[in-house]
């Protein structure tokens, strides 16, 4: 990780974004953009394929994440669904490394869990750091980490486990939890 750069735009963009024209993207002045690829095992986005092939076709960096869900199954085994549904990278100048969205958890009132998938700290920071071997091991990259500073104070005990090697993506306007000094993208 290194020193902060110049303010550059770029957004993330999901389903929800399906018809979003990608070069209206570039038109706003956008030089990147990640696009959700999966969620937990069982969900592609039906709308990942033609988002990254509208980024490549105007030359914007680009990158996938994944939605975690925790309590749906082993970290290992969403990181490969996510390795076999869009969620690889390559050295070709274009790709960004992947980035882990772990945040509150949106269906807990359907799930019987909690904010936190049901996971105690520790599991949590266990969890976190299988899914990141998993893909670093396939890739050699280091994926972002998106989260809100109050879920991961909340969720991880605040760990400071990655900071080193995995850049933040941080949502909200807050100092950065864990051991990062700052963080990489802001949202």
């Amino acid at each position: 990780l290194g020193k902060r750069a110049a303010t550059l735009v770029g957004p993330d963009i999901s389903n929800w974004q399906a018809d979003l024209a990608i070069s209206q993207v570039k038109q706003w002045g956008a030089s990147f953009m990640w696009m959700k690829a999966t969620e937990g095992t069982t969900y592609k986005s039906p709308s990942f394929s033609k988002q990254w092939a509208g980024a490549n076709a105007q030359g914007l960096l680009r990158g996938s994440y994944h939605f975690a869900l925790p309590n749906k199954g082993p970290a290992a085994d969403q990181a490969k669904y996510f390795l076999s549904n869009g969620g690889g990278w390559t050295a070709d100048g274009q790709t960004l490394p992947a980035q882990l969205d772990i945040e509150y958890n949106p269906y807990k009132a359907t799930d019987g869990t909690d904010s936190c998938y049901g996971l105690s700290n520790s599991a949590m920071v266990a969890w976190i750091k299988e899914w990141i071997d998993t893909y670093q091991s396939a890739t050699t990259r280091y994926p972002f980490i998106y989260t809100t500073k109050d879920w991961w104070t909340t969720c991880t005990g605040n760990a400071k486990d990655f900071s080193s090697d995995c850049p933040l993506w941080l949502a909200g306007n807050t100092d950065p939890p864990g051991g990062w000094t700052f963080a990489t993208i802001k949202q």
